[in-house]
């Protein structure tokens, strides 16, 4: 996993905890636990409506502050 990290187009905070998303929810620590070594989806703007939002994949790595994202655009 280490060395896919290091080719990501750029990385940074997915979500912190306890700060309002931009969609209006606040993350507890641990929300995205579960997620923690998985891909998903790198959508614009969580609009799931149109395939043309999908800017490639994520990896997602659960830390204490928060869910961070390696993130590689397609």
């Amino acid at each position: 996993m280490a060395e896919e990290k290091d080719k990501c187009d750029f990385s940074g905070w997915a979500t912190k905890n306890d700060i309002k998303c931009s969609d209006g929810r606040v993350l507890k620590k641990d929300a995205f636990k579960a997620n923690d070594g998985q891909v998903v989806p790198l959508v614009w703007n969580h609009d799931h409506e149109n395939s043309d939002n999908v800017l490639g994949h994520a990896l997602l790595e659960n830390r204490d502050n928060g869910v961070y994202a390696y993130c590689f655009l397609n």
